[in-house]
């Protein structure tokens, strides 16, 4: 079954870093901001509490998000959300504008699978590092991918995964690597545990030397 993800919100006119600090202090709100597409910038504001009760999903942020604005529907996704740095709840939030038929930049998050069961963990003894947790990808709204999967399977100690590596969903392109950069996403390494026994180990053999 398809989530759907919506949010409800309403115009701003009180703007301002003043205005917004009353306006989440009084009344619960959140600032936020619409850009994109052919028209010009919308300042808005969102119920706090239906804001966060949204982004316990992890699936909103790489979701066209259906946005209704005094009762006008907009099609947006999460640009950028400015939280408290001690609270960690949302105090700002700027969103994009969806436009049918024109590519979007997205972050998307990363899935791994089968950490536990690859070569380079239960045969070799090595651990699992994540380099990236997310990538920006480019695409139509109908091709946004909830997440894209890292198969960590048979993956071997001291190998390192790349962008290139990964299997992407039909329409989706890589924003990195689209300029030329194919960053690392994961490495088995080799764990702590056995690097200090390999330790100990040479130096036993330096002293019966």
């Amino acid at each position: 079954m398809t989530v759907e993800f919506a949010l409800n919100a309403v115009v701003r006119s009180d703007l301002g870093k003043g205005a917004s600090r009353r306006l989440r202090r009084n009344v619960a709100m959140v600032p936020a901001v619409i850009y994109g597409g052919e028209t010009a910038p919308q300042s808005i504001s969102l119920l706090a509490k239906e804001l966060a009760k949204l982004l316990e999903n992890e699936a909103s942020f790489s979701h066209v998000l259906n946005l209704t604005v005094d009762g006008k529907k907009e099609d947006v996704l999460i640009k950028a959300l400015q939280r408290h740095p001690a609270k960690g709840h949302v105090m700002h939030a700027d969103f994009i504008r969806v436009v049918a038929g024109q590519k979007l930049h997205a972050h998307v998050p990363l899935h791994f699978l089968n950490q536990e069961t690859a070569v380079g963990v239960k045969t070799q003894g090595g651990e699992v590092s994540h380099t990236l947790a997310e990538v920006e990808v480019s695409c139509l709204p109908k091709d946004l991918p909830e997440f894209i999967e890292v198969d960590m399977a048979a993956v071997e100690i001291g190998q390192i995964v790349h962008l290139s590596d990964l299997a992407l969903p039909k329409g989706v392109e890589l924003i990195a690597l689209a300029h030329g950069n194919d960053l690392a996403v994961a490495n088995i390494h080799a764990s702590r545990v056995a690097k200090e026994v390999d330790a100990v180990e040479g130096e036993g053999e330096s002293a019966a030397e």
